[in-house]
């Protein structure tokens, strides 16, 4: 599957928090940094990294009042929020931070939960000329999941790069909604 510059490279979240030590960690989630700094080289058209970026008191911390389904993770500014340092920047285009409203959490990179609130980066997408993303990262079966069903949604061909995802719980019910939302799955090997 050759890679164009009609192509964007999405990270979604490999932030410290969702990191092996993380509040929030992702089972092996830091193996996915040498496979996404592999593709990242690849020519792709866009390359864009996503932030959960919380306010304090996020309605998604078990915290709140009431309280959210999640712990403490990703505040705004903290190290925990930070991209993981060995994803190399050089590539990224844009980097979108997400979640920043007190009262909506936002999984998606094109929506916020509330499935109302866009972000821009479909906009923005559309001004520099990608017509299909690939999307990696953190955690295939919310953040990841739910941004490339969202991409499919808003027009684009949308592709998850499976061996470059890792998940909270089992792939077989993520991959499934995937699939009947008409998104792709790839190994990252298919790529060039």
């Amino acid at each position: 599957m050759p890679i164009s510059s009609r192509d964007a490279l999405l990270i979604i979240d490999v932030q410290n928090d969702f990191l092996p030590g993380g509040a929030l960690a992702v089972p092996d989630g830091d193996a996915v940094i040498p496979l996404i700094n592999r593709l990242a080289t690849l020519p792709f058209g866009a390359v864009v990294a996503t932030q959960d970026w919380h306010p304090p008191g996020h309605v998604s911390f078990q915290t709140s009042e009431p309280a959210g389904p999640w712990p403490q993770h990703c505040v705004a500014g903290t190290e925990g929020a930070a991209l993981a340092t060995g994803i190399v920047s050089a590539p990224v285009a844009l980097v979108l931070r997400k979640g920043r409203s007190k009262t909506v959490d936002s999984y998606s990179a094109f929506l916020d939960n509330d499935q109302v609130s866009a972000t821009g980066l479909a906009s923005w997408l559309r001004e520099v000329g990608v017509e299909r993303v690939f999307v990696t990262g953190l955690a295939l079966d919310y953040c990841v999941s739910a941004t490339a069903i969202d991409a499919k949604s808003a027009g684009f061909e949308s592709v998850v790069i499976v061996d470059a995802c890792r998940g909270i719980g089992p792939y077989d019910e993520a991959l499934q909604k995937l699939e009947a939302a008409g998104v792709g799955v790839v190994e990252s090997a298919a790529l060039a």
